[in-house]
């Protein structure tokens, strides 16, 4: 938090715009920040800008949240916290940044801690021959200290919803794409990929573009719908192959 900022008056202010977003992110702050108790300010307008963040206005102030994308776009700087921004990125972290008026009042650490069952997952997709790919918009470092800790060597970082689709259609190139994602942001990619796999519990718009929905947030479920679809095919094949070999032997 900046000096001279009101803590409980912005972080009710936040709290009130971050409500009336379905990102995981937004529910996150949310969650987190009504643990403080802060006097909770619903804004008078709100602009969900797709892969950048939330503009709005609440308690006479203008509010800007999200990464260093949007700060940048609005021409705010954020230099003299890019030591801070660092050390959040290092442990896995995104920063958060919430400009106020033009300048940045505060820096929100948020972090998706990993969980037990998603290195088991990638191990197993690997098992199958699989190349593993994460495509995040979370900055590089985050990115790579996430992607580490989950045994993943290939890591597209930094982009955009639209980067996501871009990133699945040049992994195209070399075969067919299946995508995992929850959130609003993975829209396009699940709607580009062979095979678009919705987490459960992720955002509406996820569930509505893909066309496989998992019943909860657990990670090894990926791994036990490929497992289904393997034998599945499997079955049909050997189907095929002795339907066709009764009738060749009837025609004989």
């Amino acid at each position: 938090m900046s000096d001279g900022v009101d803590h409980n008056a912005l972080l009710g202010a936040v709290v009130g715009v971050e409500a009336q977003s379905e990102h995981p992110i937004a529910r996150a702050i949310v969650d987190a920040a009504m643990a403080e108790g802060p006097p909770i300010t619903a804004p008078d307008s709100f602009e969900a800008l797709a892969g950048m963040g939330i503009k709005a206005h609440a308690a006479g102030q203008d509010l800007l949240i999200d990464a260093a994308r949007l700060m940048t776009l609005e021409g705010i700087k954020t230099g003299e916290f890019e030591k801070r921004v660092e050390a959040l990125a290092s442990a896995g972290q995104t920063a958060i940044y919430v400009a106020q008026n033009g300048k940045i009042a505060a820096i929100v650490g948020v972090s998706d801690p990993v969980k037990p069952s998603a290195r088991q997952t990638v191990d197993a997709l690997k098992s199958y021959g699989l190349r593993v790919v994460m495509i995040t918009g979370d900055g590089q470092a985050t990115a790579d200290a996430v992607a580490h800790a989950l045994g993943i060597d290939d890591v597209v970082a930094d982009v955009m919803p639209d980067g996501k689709r871009a990133a699945i259609i040049e992994l195209q190139r070399n075969g067919k794409v299946g995508f995992v994602g929850d959130g609003t942001n993975d829209a396009p990619a699940l709607a580009q990929a062979d095979v678009g796999i919705a987490i459960g519990t992720g955002t509406d718009v996820a569930i509505e573009t893909t066309d496989v929905v998992l019943t909860s947030g657990d990670t090894t479920g990926v791994v036990k719908a490929f497992a289904i679809s393997r034998t599945t095919m499997r079955n049909i094949r050997q189907n095929l192959f002795w339907a066709f070999a009764y009738d060749v032997t009837l025609y004989r």
